[in-house]
C-alpha cells in the first residue's frame, strides 16, 4: 500500500493543480478583461517648431536683429480593413517674423485637410478605386508688406474645396501616392465681400457704374460674388524617400486642369522638402513651394498725385517660397 500510494498522491496532486490552473486562467480571461483586437486605426502625430535668430550690437559692418518662428503639425488617421482603405490628413503651418523697427509679420499661414476612400478587388493590389476631400485655406489676415492697411487674403478668402472620384495608386513599401481623378469639382470661395468685389482669386468680379452725383466715384451696381465653381482633371502625387542616412526627400504635387475654361491651362502647387535628422527631437528642413494659378493676380501698390495708395491687379505670376530652418519635433 505504501508504494502504491505515493503515485496515487501525485496524480491528485496534479488533477488538483490542473484544475486551479483553469480556474485562474477563466478569472484572468474573463469575458470582461479579454485583451482588446487590434485596430483597424493607425495615427500619427507630429509637432514642430523651427525658430532662427541673429542679433546684432555694436557690428560695425551693419545689420538687422532678427527672430523668427514657424510652428508646424501633422497629424493623420488611416483605417484599413480588408480591402478598404480611408486615409485623413490634417497639415498647420503659421509662422511669424519680428525685426528692430518693423512691425510683426506673418511669414508662413496654411491649413490643409485631405481625406481619401478608396477600395480594391484584393489584398495584394495597390490600386484603388477613390474618391477624395481637399480643403485648404489660412488663419490670419495676408497683407502686400508694408501695406497693413488693406488685406489681400483673408480666412476662408480664398478657401480651396476639392471633390472628386477616380484611381489611386498606394505602395506602402515605397513610401509613395498617386491619384487621378477626371471629375473633380473645385470651389473657390472668397467669403470676403470687398475681395470678391475685385475679383480676387477668379471669382466674377463686382460690376460698377459712374455716380450721378460724383462723376469721379463709382457705385457697385452688382456684387462680386463669393463663389467660383470649376469642373476639371485633378493629378496628386506623394512621395517620401530616404536618399542618405537620416537624409528623407518628401514631395508634394497637385495639378489641375477646368474642362470649361481654358482648358490645359494648369494650375500647379509644388512643395518639396529635404529633412536633415540629427536625433529623434532635432531636425532641420529645407524646403520650396511652388504655386501658379491664372486666376491668382499680383497685387502691386500704386500711389496717385494726391498721395493716395490703392492696390491693382498685376496679372498672374509664379509664386515661390523658400524655407530653411531647425527645430524641435515631437511625434506622438
Amino acid at each position: 500500500m505504501r508504494s502504491f500510494r505515493f503515485p496515487l498522491l501525485l496524480l491528485l496532486f496534479s488533477i488538483a493543480l490542473n484544475v486551479s490552473a483553469q480556474s485562474i486562467i477563466q478569472t484572468t480571461l474573463s469575458p470582461n478583461q479579454l485583451p482588446p483586437p487590434p485596430s483597424n486605426w493607425t495615427k500619427k502625430n507630429k509637432l514642430g517648431f523651427d525658430i532662427s535668430e541673429i542679433a546684432f550690437v555694436n557690428w560695425s559692418a551693419g545689420g538687422t536683429s532678427s527672430i523668427s518662428g514657424l510652428f508646424k503639425g501633422e497629424f493623420s488617421r488611416v483605417y484599413n480593413k480588408g480591402n478598404h482603405r480611408w486615409s485623413n490628413e490634417l497639415l498647420l503651418k503659421y509662422g511669424l517674423n519680428k525685426q528692430d523697427g518693423i512691425e510683426l509679420r506673418k511669414t508662413d499661414d496654411a491649413m490643409a485637410l485631405n481625406s481619401t476612400y478608396g477600395f480594391r478587388k484584393d489584398t495584394t493590389s495597390n490600386w484603388f478605386y477613390s474618391a477624395k476631400f481637399n480643403f485648404n485655406t489660412q488663419f490670419t489676415n495676408g497683407y502686400n508688406y508694408p501695406n497693413k492697411d488693406i488685406a489681400i487674403s483673408k480666412p476662408f478668402a480664398p478657401a480651396y474645396i476639392f471633390l472628386g472620384a477616380g484611381a489611386e495608386n498606394s505602395n506602402k513599401e515605397k513610401n509613395r501616392t498617386f491619384y487621378f481623378s477626371p471629375i473633380t469639382l473645385k470651389t473657390t470661395l472668397v467669403l470676403d465681400q470687398y475681395l470678391a468685389n475685385q475679383g480676387a482669386f477668379g471669382v466674377k468680379k463686382a460690376v460698377y457704374m459712374a455716380d450721378p452725383n460724383d462723376p469721379t466715384a463709382q457705385i457697385i451696381v452688382e456684387e462680386g460674388e463669393q463663389v467660383k465653381a470649376e469642373f476639371g482633371i485633378l493629378f496628386t502625387g506623394y512621395m517620401k524617400s530616404e536618399i542618405y542616412k537620416n537624409i528623407f526627400f518628401e514631395n508634394r504635387l497637385n495639378l489641375y486642369t477646368d474642362y470649361l475654361n481654358k482648358f490645359g491651362n494648369v494650375d500647379v502647387d509644388y512643395d518639396t522638402r529635404l529633412d536633415l535628422v540629427v536625433n529623434a527631437y532635432v531636425k532641420a528642413n529645407v524646403g520650396v513651394h511652388l504655386i501658379y494659378d491664372d486666376d491668382i493676380k499680383t497685387k502691386k501698390d500704386v500711389v496717385d498725385d494726391a498721395g493716395t495708395t490703392t492696390q491693382v491687379n498685376d496679372g498672374p505670376r509664379l509664386q515661390l517660397k523658400q524655407v530653411l530652418g531647425v527645430g524641435i519635433v515631437y511625434a506622438f
